[in-house]
């Protein structure tokens, strides 16, 4: 199983197969498993349906490492509408960026402005702005444009990856902060030398994190995995310490675990969907199917069927 999710891992970053895998039409009819379409609209219809069984939702446009500032410019338009019709449609979605979108490889300063537009954007809609992790080299830039923004914002949230090294450290000079807190696994392919490489170790890491989270103080905490078994035991160490099922949130990626989401939410959970949605899909489906490589019998279902 580590040789097939290396392999995905490295299939994330081909370019060859990133500029052709998408024109294949069984891939796509795979790729509608995890993402409802490719227009915001599409996130909103579904975030919609979600609504209705009591589960929340955040957005997320895929699309990273612009290679220019005018394709920055459009994703800040782009989410300033999403809050706006997020808003109109009563809708308790928050937005999560990747500040590669925002042009964090070509210019740090204006990724921190772009990223100040929409923390201020998010205050005055009464929303959150998250903010995505990447790759272990964008770590520490990162961190520091989330602190830069936090002074001054109070509604934003980043996400922290278990399996790296330093991400017991983060967490402890974040806390004070009183920031959201998304903890994930973690889905790059990283050296023994940056992350845990072993998935019982990763699966121990997330746990002993997310503990420590759980009693935080000031700390808005999403666990972000769709390991019930990692969940079932987090609910033991909340339930202990007197956190209740409201004093954390849930979150899983749309299209995976959707009956233990909605059990979730109906069992009184803060259950909230990540939904993903754009036309640069590749890299991210790409990384989704390394972190549970049983999907790919999905996909494997839609090649026989298409022949």
């Amino acid at each position: 199983m580590s040789l097939m999710r290396d392999a995905l891992l490295w299939a994330s970053r081909n370019e060859t197969l990133k500029n052709h895998v998408p024109r294949w039409g069984f891939v796509k009819r795979a790729l509608r498993q995890f993402m409802p379409g490719e227009r915001l609209e599409d996130a909103l219809e579904t975030a919609t349906s979600l609504a209705g069984k009591g589960v929340t939702s955040m957005f997320t446009r895929l699309g990273e490492n612009l290679t220019d500032l005018a394709q920055a410019d459009a994703v800040v338009e782009h989410y300033l509408e999403a809050f706006d019709q997020i808003a109109a449609l009563g809708l308790d979605t928050e937005i999560s960026v990747k500040l590669t979108q925002l042009g964090l490889d070509l210019d740090s300063e204006y990724a921190a402005r772009s990223l100040e537009v929409l923390a201020a954007k998010a205050e005055v809609m009464g929303n959150w702005l998250w903010v995505d992790m990447e790759s272990s080299e964008y770590v520490q830039p990162t961190i520091d444009l989330f602190k830069r923004t936090k002074a001054s914002h109070f509604q934003v949230g980043i996400c922290l990856q278990a399996y790296l090294h330093r991400t017991q450290q983060d967490m402890v000079d974040l806390i004070p902060l009183q920031p959201g807190i998304r903890l994930v696994k973690g889905a790059y392919k990283e050296p023994a030398s940056q992350a845990l490489t072993k998935r019982a170790e990763i699966d121990e890491a997330f746990f002993r994190l997310g503990s420590e989270l759980l009693t935080a103080q000031g700390v808005r905490l999403g666990l972000a995995t769709h390991d019930v078994g990692l969940l079932d035991r987090l609910e033991v160490v909340a339930r202990a310490a007197g956190v209740g099922k409201d004093g954390y949130e849930i979150q899983m990626l749309f299209g995976i675990r959707m009956e233990d989401q909605f059990r979730y939410a109906a069992e009184g959970y803060r259950m909230r969907d990540l939904t993903a949605y754009g036309e640069q899909w590749y890299p991210w489906y790409v990384r989704r199917l390394a972190e549970r490589p049983a999907n790919l019998a999905f996909v494997a279902r839609n090649l026989f069927a298409r022949s």
